[in-house]
């Protein structure tokens, strides 16, 4: 029976969740538990699962954020992750017997799940049942032979690697069979614009792109596995260093899940300079995805343009912090080092002054019928699309979901600043450009409340004792929701540590902006996502 507190006046979507969840699977599930503003819930019967998932994210309007897997000694445990806008996490859990491999897949019911479910085949050798499309995934066929599961306990990195055995037969699969049906490839090398790995399988009959099939993870770094046995303090780097372009974000989701394990209080001071921070990263990261934006529609005086007010932010961060891409700041407990009020008139100086810039690229941008040419209409995600995925960030509010972690679960003390969240519904390019550009703004607006606010005071507390379990620290990062997910074993080190990424949920959705549409806007779209490749290898 699910033991929420029925007297809640303030939480009635969980209590209204409470009762449906209780009604339609009470014979399925052992415990529901309320963990502070979280629900818990452990599946009893496996098969139950996809059915409850379904129920979840289609009926009862949450979020699926992703799918944490955990090796124990004598059993699986698999932790799906889900969020109800407004309310809080669902923690829906799955116990099975370390000798059983097989899981019942969600992916058929929740479309959202379909790349987490490879993963987890590729890394810890599960499998789907009903899954459409497992193997050749994190590992490549043609480098790796099926079956490692690199994340296993027992796995011996350097046995493996002398024992590689890659299939050598490996072809693309092709799904376009019509007569006069070909494939073109794209990458992973490339001489200009996009600066990681990534490769690009596009079929066609003829001019339109009719299947696009993205094959990333070139570089795989196992930086959850090397994770593993490391202390708190030392994960901080591997967090800040997983994206440089959100080093930030990366790291303060991280901190803020440690701080919940040790039951730490951050201190105002830092909290505040936390949201300036974060805001003056995403201000950065978005100037450089509209300079982006701008060179894929040729338009070089733009690009140029863009280029310069990405530069002067860089130039601001570093002068104000002493990095250009803030790393070496976050620390579990609040931030490494203060800053005195010159140091942030004189960021808000830049700030402003790269914020007016940004206005008047949107304007010139706005009323250059080429360049609009390019954008509207193309690469359109219709907000039903962008449910199905469960997009996120820029992308999927472009496409009319508004869910803003800053908004729907605050954390840092967003909670105390005023901010729109930008919203569109067309879904195409041009959308996906104005949000950018709305959320410069808001940005610029934010680092003002932040820093105007500043108190005297610490800017970190000390980090004395952490509770073993697991802990979980989330932000809305430049390009989405970012989740850093930590259990920590009796002695306070990492035992398992998981990264959900938003590029990681949005790849999977750029098929359906890309197909349908001209080879020639396929780098145009692939510009307005936004997306890193340095985000899913991990």
């Amino acid at each position: 029976m699910i033991t929420i507190p029925s007297s809640d006046p303030e939480r009635p979507h969980v209590l209204s969740l409470e009762a449906d969840v209780g009604a339609r699977f009470k014979t399925a599930i052992s415990v529901c538990q309320n963990r502070g503003a979280d629900i818990s819930i452990v599946v009893r019967r496996a098969s139950a699962l996809p059915a409850l998932c379904k129920f979840l994210f289609w009926e009862a309007g949450c979020s699926f954020g992703g799918l944490i897997v955990e090796e124990k000694r004598e059993e699986w445990q698999l932790l799906y992750v889900f969020l109800l806008p407004g309310t809080g996490w669902i923690h829906v859990l799955l116990q099975l017997p370390i000798e059983c491999s097989t899981v019942p897949s969600i992916s058929p019911q929740v479309h959202a799940a379909d790349w987490y479910e490879r993963e987890a085949e590729d890394l810890f050798g599960l499998h789907f049942e009903e899954h459409p499309r497992l193997g050749d995934f994190i590992l490549h066929d043609q480098v790796w032979q099926e079956g490692l599961a690199p994340m296993r306990r027992a796995f011996d990195p350097r046995q493996s690697r002398l024992e590689r055995r890659p299939n050598q037969e490996w072809k693309p699969t092709l799904v376009v069979k019509d007569p006069g049906a070909f494939a073109m490839p794209v990458g992973p090398v490339y001489e200009g614009g996009l600066g990681e790995s990534v490769h690009f399988l596009l079929e066609t009959v003829g001019e339109d792109v009719i299947r696009a099939a993205p094959r990333l993870f070139y570089k795989y770094r196992a930086v959850e596995k090397i994770a593993e046995g490391k202390t708190v303090f030392d994960g901080v780097l591997l967090a800040e260093r997983f994206a440089a372009k959100s080093a930030f974000a990366h790291s303060l989701a991280y901190c803020q899940a440690v701080e919940k394990a040790t039951h730490l209080d951050v201190p105002l001071r830092a909290s505040r300079l936390r949201v300036a921070l974060s805001e003056l990263e995403r201000l950065r990261h978005h100037a450089g995805a509209i300079e982006g934006i701008c060179q894929s529609t040729a338009l070089n005086v733009s690009e140029a343009q863009a280029a310069i007010i990405e530069e002067q932010l860089l130039r601001a961060s570093c002068c104000f912090t002493g990095h250009r891409y803030l790393f070496g700041l976050n620390a579990p407990g609040g931030l490494r080092r203060d800053f005195d009020e010159t140091a942030c008139r004189n960021l808000l100086r830049a700030v402003d002054q790269a914020v007016t810039q940004l206005r008047r690229l949107e304007d010139r941008l706005r009323y250059t019928s080429s360049f609009l040419d390019r954008l509207e209409d193309a690469g359109v995600v219709i907000t039903e699309a962008a449910r199905d995925l469960d997009l996120v960030g820029p992308v999927g509010r472009a496409s009319g979901l508004a869910n803003d972690l800053r908004s729907v679960c605050p954390y840092a003390g967003y909670r105390e600043y005023a901010f729109e969240v930008a919203c569109e519904k067309e879904g195409d390019g041009y959308a996906r450009l104005r949000v950018l550009f709305s959320e410069a703004q808001q940005s610029t607006r934010l680092i003002h409340q932040a820093i105007e606010a500043l108190q005297p005071g610490a800017v970190c507390a000390e980090v004395k004792r952490m509770v073993p379990g697991p802990t979980m620290g989330w932000v809305e990062a430049p390009i989405g929701a970012a989740v850093h997910w930590l259990r920590l074993d009796e002695d306070g080190r990492i035992d398992r540590y998981r990264i959900l990424s938003p590029s990681f949920r949005n790849w999977l959705g750029l098929h359906v902006a890309v197909e349908n549409f001209a080879f020639q806007d396929f780098p145009i779209i692939l510009a307005t996502f936004g997306l890193s490749a340095t985000e899913c290898d991990r």
